[in-house]
């Protein structure tokens, strides 16, 4: 992983900037930190905690370069998933964080991919801390979302479709899928009936490359996002009591609060101890 110190983090805003034509007193917002052989290390912070842009643009800088890097590290482009997903994915994660949604000590994240097909693994379960991908797997939509294909998606009940956007995973328990995982949704509009709907994590014997090779397709569920049988206790242990969980799909209507990109910055910077207090504090 790439951090960036307040140092470093001016040193690439000197090397790009061209150099001004005037001189005036003072950092404005409208201004840009021009390099020059009298800016020292410690100047330099002075006007990056004087200059609430430049703080925000150092950390949206490393925010970036740490989606992009630990994307490239895991190669998950490789696995079959979408940069842009995996922001989002990222962007949603800090901020549930910083809504207390989920422990700071939590680390999982789960990503679903609906765009894909279901003969596709388009389940990616990756560790953010360890910067590694856990488990990379065939996960089932619901029968009222489509066939191979989920091209529609419900919050109602009995809809028997699935729901996009962000979870929070909760308790086990044991029902007639065996070991099962409930799930809260947090988009209000999207996903903030699935406890209700009872949509959980559980295995399912038609989450299988046999039933593929049978069918041309996976089985599907009533909504829930089931998984092959034989993972299924391994997955529900790994991301159960308060882990996030994405659905994302090819819908432009879906929206959340929790993509709020601003929020994110600041619960990123909290959490890296390169950035100083004051530059925290001006995000």
């Amino acid at each position: 992983m790439k951090r960036y110190t307040v140092l470093s983090a001016a040193f690439i805003l000197f090397a790009f900037t061209k150099p001004a034509v005037s001189q005036s007193p003072g950092i404005t917002p409208a201004q840009p930190i021009i390099a020059s052989a009298n800016v020292t290390a410690e100047r330099a912070m002075a006007m990056e905690a004087e200059n609430p842009a430049i703080a925000e643009l150092s950390v949206e800088k490393a925010f970036e370069d740490y989606i992009d890097d630990s994307f490239d590290r895991m190669d998950l482009r490789g696995k079959g998933l979408k940069l842009d997903i995996y922001r989002k994915a990222v962007i949603g994660f800090q901020n549930l964080k910083r809504n207390k949604k989920i422990p700071a000590t939590k680390s999982v994240l789960s990503i679903v991919d609906f765009s894909k097909s279901s003969r596709q693994k388009r389940l990616w379960i990756i560790d953010l801390k360890s910067e590694k991908l856990v488990y990379h797997t065939l996960v089932a939509h619901g029968q009222g979302s489509g066939n191979d294909l989920a091209t529609v998606f419900s919050n109602k009940i009995n809809s028997h479709q699935s729901s996009l956007g962000f979870y929070v995973t909760g308790n086990t328990y044991f029902g007639k899928h065996g070991l099962s995982l409930k799930l809260h949704g947090m988009d209000a509009g999207f996903n903030s009936n699935a406890y209700q709907r009872a949509i959980v994590v559980h295995g399912a014997d038609y989450v299988s490359n046999d039933f593929v090779k049978r069918q041309g397709r996976l089985g599907r569920s009533h909504g829930c996002p089931a998984v092959p049988a034989e993972l299924n206790e391994k997955i529900i242990n790994l991301i159960k009591d308060k882990s996030v969980l994405y659905i994302d799909a090819d819908v432009d209507s879906y929206s959340s609060v929790y993509l709020d990109k601003t929020g994110a910055l600041t619960q990123f910077a909290a959490e890296n101890k390169t950035f100083p207090s004051s530059i925290q504090a001006s995000i």
